[in-house]
């Protein structure tokens, strides 16, 4: 009976929360990357979920929760974000510093194959690795991204990334995040709350500020948005099944952009989130069912 008990005890420890890094290179040294881990640790089966441009893994601990049956799912703080280390070099921050991180991140899960989860940011480091020959990535949903990014959204983003202010206590914080993030659609308070928890740090003599370095910001701004920013090549070059979510109202990704996604390159299946801007959170259930069911599909 107490075998039993150990058995089963342990086994609900597999699916919960775990907490690691990775230490990575940069061209001034060295970072660590952190990152949450779910389900059971020795399961081949591998799914990698990657955040956006200013928030951190902890997005995904609903999703992660539901799919820690089915895989072992890896929540990355991308650098400068969440835990993980701030960049020396701000001019670092770049979808080129932040591939080689993954990859030393797929090297330690052991995996040869993951399947791919990426929202806006995450995305478009899923769409870099997937377009590689010999990719790892075997099945990858594109959240609200694609290769097409508009102007437009780009220069929303840049109006608020790395701009945020100290915040004297958690209401004042959450108020920030929700007006910033009211494209996520209708959350609940509960929802809110967890991300709003999950995106702040401690300030020395009181208050909060965001944990992301406001370098990313400058990053951002550094060259004048004119046009469009097109990678047709790169989604053209990638061949494994695909989803691409579009939340409805989404500013980033078109329409257009979005139903030729579903005609050339890996031929996305197209899925739409309706009553939601940039980008789906991915915390509904029956968000969270449209993912699972197209991972753990044929």
């Amino acid at each position: 009976m107490l075998t039993g008990i150990k058995a089963w005890l342990l086994g609900r420890s597999a699916q919960g929360m775990r907490e690691a890094s990775v230490r990575c290179a940069n061209p001034q040294g060295l970072h660590r990357m952190r990152y949450t881990e779910w389900g059971d640790r020795h399961n081949p089966k591998v799914l990698v979920c990657v955040h956006g441009l200013t928030r951190n893994g902890r997005d995904f601990d609903d999703l992660a929760q539901a799919l820690a049956p089915h895989y072992r799912v890896l929540c990355p703080d991308v650098a400068g974000r969440g835990r993980s280390d701030w960049l020396p070099d701000k001019s670092g921050y770049g979808l080129p510093q932040y591939v080689s991180d993954m990859m030393v991140l797929l090297a330690r899960s052991g995996a040869e194959s993951v399947h791919w989860l990426g929202t806006s940011m995450g995305g478009l480091i899923g769409m870099l690795i997937a377009a590689q020959r010999d990719s790892p990535i075997t099945r990858l949903v594109l959240n609200d991204v694609g290769p097409v990014i508009t102007a437009a959204s780009l220069r929303r983003i840049g109006e608020y990334v790395g701009r945020a202010p100290a915040f004297p206590d958690r209401a004042r914080a959450e108020a920030y995040i929700r007006a910033v993030s009211a494209p996520f659609g209708p959350l609940t308070d509960a929802q809110w709350r967890h991300l709003t928890d999950t995106s702040l740090r401690p300030l020395p003599g009181g208050g909060f500020e965001v944990n992301y370095d406001p370098g990313i910001g400058d990053v951002f701004r550094a060259t004048p948005v004119l046009a469009d920013l097109e990678l047709w090549p790169i989604y053209d070059a990638i061949r494994c099944p695909t989803l691409a979510l579009r939340g409805e109202t989404s500013d980033l990704l078109t329409p257009e952009v979005h139903r030729e996604m579903g005609r050339r390159g890996p031929m996305a299946r197209l899925e739409q989130v309706p009553g939601v801007g940039h980008a789906p959170m991915l915390m509904d259930a029956a968000q969270i069912a449209l993912v699972k069911d197209y991972l753990l599909g044929d």
